[in-house]
């Protein structure tokens, strides 16, 4: 997927900057040298089964862990500098993790499906037109009875953190009329190079109607 054939997301609009940008200069502020606390959690308990996509997989820390619990993993992201080091990190480490440059708003040009989603830190950069063609996006590309995680930011911290997300943000996009059914939203932190203790936020589960 070409930036020049890409329309720029709300975000990019705001910030003035393309999501390339960010990684260019070392590590991109969110990322803070290893793969979620929450996604390690899901890991442990076994969450990730089947083929498992990595919606805005950035460096790819997150999609390496997966693979290496032994499923089948395909990471994408706009970035193309953050998409070169997820690769050299896999090649480094010896895990046979994917990872290509694709729109998340017109997933179905992957031509494939997936049994398990992961979305860490990408919902919560859209805005609410966005999220609405974003979960259509995704529920082109989930088989029937696919499970999605979402860790976005909460909108549970005084003193705010970007692109905060309600509860009811969730449910107005996740529902059966986008073929989608939310089972549970629960609080988690979230680790950034911001935060010394973590960014609140929340892990919703999602299933696939």
């Amino acid at each position: 997927m070409s930036e020049r054939t890409r329309q720029p997301t709300s975000h990019e609009r705001m910030s003035g900057r393309p999501w390339d940008a960010s990684y260019q200069d070392g590590p991109a502020p969110w990322e803070f040298g290893g793969p979620q606390p929450a996604v390690v959690q899901l890991v442990s308990d076994g969450a990730f089964k089947g083929s498992v996509l990595d919606a805005g997989c950035g460096s790819g820390d997150n999609a390496l862990l997966i693979a290496s619990s032994g499923v089948s993993v395909l990471g994408f992201d706009v970035a193309e500098t953050a998409l070169a080091r997820a690769r050299e990190k896999a090649i480094e480490h010896g895990v046979p993790a994917e990872f290509v440059n694709a729109d998340a708003l017109r997933l179905s040009e992957l031509g494939r499906s997936f049994d398990t989603i992961l979305d860490s830190g990408l919902f919560h950069t859209f805005d609410a037109d966005e999220r609405a063609r974003y979960v259509v996006s995704l529920a082109s590309v989930a088989k029937t009875g696919a499970t999605l995680y979402v860790l976005c930011f909460s909108d549970q911290d005084p003193d705010g953190v970007p692109h905060p997300i309600r509860p009811i943000d969730l449910q107005a996009v996740f529902n059966p009329a986008s073929g989608w059914t939310l089972v549970s939203v629960e609080p988690r932190k979230i680790g950034t190079r911001m935060h010394e203790n973590g960014a609140p936020g929340w892990l919703a589960t999602v299933r696939r109607n």
